[in-house]
């Protein structure tokens, strides 16, 4: 996948919406009944799909590398430690979410299938916004379980409180970026959320002789 000046900029973009989120807080969402979530691995995912796994492996790594400098100056709990003690908990699965997004999404809207020679093929909204939550969904589930098996390998939780937190928060989390992936990308790539053509398949069709 060619590296474009197009893909550097949006790269760069949502590298500098993770270090906003990261800093004022607004990548974290805190419920009323004491549960919160990250939302900052949307924008690896968000690259990824939009720009392929080398994007979203470069945001992933940022993420994790931020993460170790934000506890580092910041370190108020045990978690915060381990991203320092340990930067392989912060690094290892925040690269991987781009990747792990990007693959689903190709599997699921079919663009690892071998393209036809004839004419690009029309988008269909309903695979391409399917695709799209079902990335969102897998880079986030993948975040939250290499970090917290990270945890557990360090013996910072045991093992046995690990699986009803992965249940509760990753739940929450890859509904979160279900929700924000979606809107964001269907926007970015023009895919109406309901009956109809993609603006990118009108154009092809008035393209056509």
């Amino acid at each position: 996948m060619a590296i474009t000046v197009k893909s550097m900029a949006v790269t760069g973009v949502l590298s500098a919406v993770v270090i906003v989120l990261g800093t004022t807080g607004l990548g974290f969402i805190v419920f009323p009944f004491g549960a919160s979530i990250t939302i900052l691995q949307t924008p690896v995912i968000i690259g990824a799909i939009l720009e392929g796994p080398f994007a979203g492996f470069f945001i992933g790594l940022l993420f994790g590398v931020f993460s170790i400098i934000q506890s580092a100056l910041m370190a108020a709990t045990p978690i915060d430690m381990a991203f320092v003690t340990y930067p392989y908990i912060a690094i290892i699965p925040r690269i991987l979410i781009g990747p792990a997004a990007w693959l689903v999404y190709a599997l699921v809207s079919g663009q690892l299938k071998k393209p036809s020679a004839r004419k690009p093929a029309a988008i269909n909204p309903l695979a391409e916004s399917a695709a799209i939550i079902a990335a969102a969904i897998a880079g986030s589930l993948v975040n939250t379980a290499l970090v917290l098996s990270g945890f557990g390998i360090v013996g910072l939780f045991p093992w046995e409180a690990i699986l009803p937190v992965a249940i509760a928060n990753g739940s929450l989390e890859a509904a979160g970026s279900a929700v924000i992936v979606f809107l964001v990308a269907t926007l970015w790539k023009r895919i109406p959320r309901g009956s109809g053509k993609s603006r990118i398949s009108r154009i092809i069709k008035n393209d056509r002789p």
